[in-house]
């Protein structure tokens, strides 16, 4: 079912080339939709924004008013839990919560010898909309996920929009965003959501940062709005990359590929070792577990179509290909795999040993699931209280700083012909000696 390779076959490089790249032919047709709704968001509002909850969403408000979920019917979902659901949600909640309080940047500030300060605020954003992915599934972790690092950081409004077949969410979703500290919760969904949050509607707040997963629309949509507003990144289909020396269970090893693969028919689960028994087994087990699995189609697909098994000549090969890929999850499951991270250059999330699936990190260990794909973590980092604070550059030079600074500023302005600016700085350099005025 899935692709065997080795590093040493003659086309290893050609077909190790499709699985780092992309697959992005729908994007155009998907854009031009998008761009289209965001367009009609922008013009008619509320209106539009009902329109395409009933089109898109199976979803029939009355009214704007109606796609609003009330704050009392969150507290009472979580409330209602029964109290094995409810510890478990707080459990996650509160780890990530902890993860989260350790992120959080502080002012600072430095100064030299001429008396030059130079300083940095941190400050929260005002608002921001975190898209949960609804419809018919439920994702109360995506809820925690995104709104405990906001809520953390101090942001001033937390707007959450989820799509609601019939307009009703998940019990959990509900007790979730009370429990995460959601201000306003919204049934929408899609390109529509992700307009209405950027330039906001009568009943929509805009905010000022959308972050969170979604589908293809959702991905476009949040690329448009960008420069509108800030968003965390633009989230493909999910990956991981687990690699083995050998010494793991295989009915491990397959049980995690086969989680990864339950996402939906694009997710990636690659395996790589030096030990080609080891993939024999772990094939083996895929085999063995595949058709009792709820989703078993769907995954069939994913592995079939995305999925790969890869002998390579030595771990650090692995690591290196790894580090190509840049893959959202990496699983290093190996007997020392402390010795292996220190080569891990490109990662959305590293997990440990054989005692740490990928599916801890989903859940409850603490670090944040919302991760970079498509090779993004090239670049790019998990979600944090970080993406939701703003960093203000402060800058004061007393008389003798300015003295200092003055001709230096002057004499690069000239060159690069912006002569006004040098006038600027020197004209500070020719009052240096002045007695300071108090403003105050």
């Amino acid at each position: 079912m899935m692709r065997r390779l080795d590093t040493t076959a003659a086309d290893f490089e050609a077909v190790f080339a499709e699985l780092v790249t992309q697959n992005a032919s729908a994007e155009a047709q998907v854009e031009t939709r998008v761009a289209a709704i965001i367009q009609d968001i922008k013009v008619r509002g509320d209106s539009a924004l009902l329109e395409y909850t009933r089109e898109l969403d199976q979803h029939a408000p009355s009214s704007a008013a109606a796609l609003e979920i009330p704050a009392a019917q969150m507290q009472a979902a979580l409330t209602a839990l029964p109290a094995q659901a409810r510890a478990a949600l707080e459990q996650a909640a509160a780890r990530i919560t902890r993860y989260a309080e350790a992120q959080r940047d502080e002012d600072w500030e430095i100064s030299d010898a001429q008396g030059t300060r130079l300083g940095q605020l941190v400050r929260p954003l005002d608002a921001v909309g975190i898209y949960v992915p609804g419809g018919q599934a439920a994702y109360p972790s995506s809820v925690l996920m995104n709104a405990i690092p906001a809520r953390v950081a101090g942001v001033g409004q937390i707007i959450m929009v989820s799509p609601a077949a019939g307009g009703q969410l998940n019990d959990w979703v509900l007790a979730a965003a009370a429990l995460a500290g959601v201000d306003r919760l919204f049934t929408i969904g899609g390109a529509q959501a992700v307009a209405a949050l950027a330039w906001g509607t009568a009943t929509i707040p805009c905010v000022d940062k959308i972050v969170g997963p979604g589908n293809a629309y959702v991905a476009a949509a949040k690329r448009q709005v960008f420069g509108q507003v800030g968003i965390e990144s633009v989230a493909g289909p999910s990956e991981i990359l687990l690699i083995s020396d050998g010494s793991g269970e295989p009915e491990w090893a397959a049980l995690d590929l086969l989680a990864q693969a339950e996402h939906d028919q694009q997710a990636r689960a690659l395996a790589m070792t030096t030990d080609a028994q080891w993939l024999d087994a772990v094939a083996a087990a895929i085999e063995r577990l595949l058709p009792a699995q709820p989703r078993a189609e769907v995954m069939r697909a994913a592995l079939a179509n995305h999925g790969a098994l890869i002998k390579t000549r030595s771990l650090e090969e692995a690591v290196a290909l790894s580090n190509r890929l840049a893959p959202e999850h990496l699983e290093l499951a190996v007997a020392a795999p402390r010795a292996l991270l220190a080569g891990v250059r490109h990662a959305g999330a590293v997990f440990l040993g054989h005692y740490t699936p990928e599916a801890f990190g989903d859940y409850c260990a603490g670090s944040n699931h919302v991760l970079p794909t498509g090779r993004c973590a090239r670049f790019a980092s998990a979600l944090g209280v970080y993406d939701f604070q703003k960093r203000v550059s402060v800058l004061e030079a007393n008389p003798a700083a300015a003295r200092h600074l003055a001709p230096v500023a002057a004499t690069l302005a000239e060159a690069e012909g912006l002569f006004a600016h040098a006038a600027s700085a020197r004209a500070r350099l020719d009052q240096a000696g002045a007695p300071a005025t108090d403003n105050k």
